[in-house]
């Protein structure tokens, strides 16, 4: 079992053996409310990076209304952005990914369950146990390599159907949906207009990125049928 670690951020982390350790750690009242940790097959990773403004939050926020729209329109169940922890026995994962669709199917298959406050208090809830059906990540320099190496092994095995990526840093912006494979998630196909399908959301995206009048990026997650 670990012992205590004191970061030079001021983050304590204390003794994690497993999920479950991480579990009441991230419920708990001496958990960080800044910044974001994750648990991956035994690993704690801490980002406490502030979020880049142009290549992340508004970024974020463009994905997340695009998709919460889609979502309405379907009726499909619940979308949820960052700080809301997903964790799941079988990935061996406990996380907070940039943008989370839940389905009433999932909810009533068992795929995902809602976490209730220890308060017991009517309609709060903590935490999604289980596999949601759409995860969002977003690069960004401190997370590439656990978004690109660990944390699709984790969702994968945690029952996740659809796994997005999107990096914004570089010249060319990367945007990928990942559909469920046999062993692991597959890149979807991309289309003669660029865009790629979405079996949760029953439509086709693409993301496009533009220069605003005043210099900075904005973002058009843009859909077809």
């Amino acid at each position: 079992m670990a012992t205590t670690l004191l970061l030079d951020q001021g983050v304590e982390i204390p003794a994690i053996g497993d999920l479950a350790d991480f579990r009441r750690w991230a419920l708990s009242d001496d958990f960080p409310q800044r910044g974001r940790i994750d648990y991956v097959a035994g690993r704690i990773e801490v980002d406490l990076s502030p979020e880049d403004l142009f290549t992340h939050g508004t970024l974020k926020a463009e994905i997340a209304v695009r998709i919460a729209v889609r979502v309405g329109e379907l009726d499909l169940g619940h979308t949820v952005i960052a700080e809301t922890r997903i964790s799941s026995a079988a990935g061996d994962v406990s996380a907070e990914p940039d943008v989370v669709v839940m389905t009433y199917a999932a909810v009533d298959d068992g795929r995902v369950r809602f976490v209730p406050k220890a308060s017991g208090e009517p309609d709060r809830y903590v935490e999604v146990e289980g596999g949601p059906d759409l995860i969002v990540e977003i690069l960004s320099d401190s997370s590439e390599k656990k978004d690109l190496r660990r944390l699709p092994v984790a969702y994968f095995k945690a029952g996740v159907r659809e796994l997005w990526l999107v990096d914004a840093r570089g010249p060319e912006l990367r945007f990928q949906i990942h559909a469920r494979g046999t062993e692991a998630f597959v890149p979807v196909d991309v289309d003669a207009e660029g865009a790629q399908h979405s079996d949760v959301l029953q439509a086709r995206y693409s993301l496009e990125r533009s220069r605003h009048a005043r210099g900075h990026w904005i973002y058009r997650l843009r859909r077809t049928s």
